[in-house]
């Protein structure tokens, strides 16, 4: 897809600095860069559900929209992060029905839970790659294989960490941070700094 990159899920992860959230991990399917979202923890589940093929005893909202979709003729082509907005991500779902072609706007957790759902591809423009995502070279074996993704049990129960806030440090300071977090694999980190630095340019 032209001006976009197109991404694959890496991990899912209970966020312990925001009570009831998690962390997406996205990364490129063709590169090292990684784009972490926080979500809520219904759509943590939505994805997590449809990833593990679990199947609910009664369909959850995103089932019922593809439920909806395919008993319409609506067939989705692919997904696309299309805006990063004071640190707020914005998603587009691209639909073809029987007569035209739609853009739907979503937020990115709605819309990769869908996603899944229909099994198509996931794109981030590329100005949002270039804003958002971080560098990460040390995910790949000798073989060059990517590592298989983190865990996705959710915990029912999740410890919430001591943090001080990030606004009494300089932006120097947060950009050392974020450059060891990013090391450490600590996306969920990581993804709380980029986002303070992004408010304060």
């Amino acid at each position: 897809m032209e001006n976009a990159i197109e991404l694959e899920i890496i991990g899912l992860t209970a966020n312990h600095s925001q009570s009831g959230s998690f962390t997406l991990v996205l990364g490129e399917v063709e590169g090292n860069r990684r784009l972490p979202i926080i979500i809520g923890m219904f759509e943590a589940q939505a994805i997590a559900i449809e990833l593990e093929k679990i199947i609910p005893n009664r369909p959850m909202t995103h089932d019922l929209f593809k439920s909806f979709a395919t008993n319409f003729d609506f067939t989705l082509d692919h997904i696309l992060i299309s805006d990063m907005r004071e640190g707020v991500f914005y998603a587009k779902i691209i639909c073809q029905g029987p007569f035209k072609k739609v853009e739907i706007d979503a937020r990115p957790s709605d819309a990769i839970a869908i996603a899944v759902r229909f099994e198509v591809p996931v794109y981030c423009s590329l100005p949002v790659m270039a804003e958002a995502s971080m560098e990460d070279t040390d995910d790949r074996d000798t073989s060059g294989a990517p590592e298989k993704p983190q865990s996705r049990q959710m915990p029912s129960v999740e410890s919430k960490k001591t943090e001080g806030s990030l606004k009494n440090f300089s932006l120097d300071k947060l950009n050392q941070m974020l450059d060891k977090a990013i090391k450490s694999e600590d996306y969920e980190r990581a993804a709380r700094l980029r986002d303070e630095i992004n408010r304060r340019n």
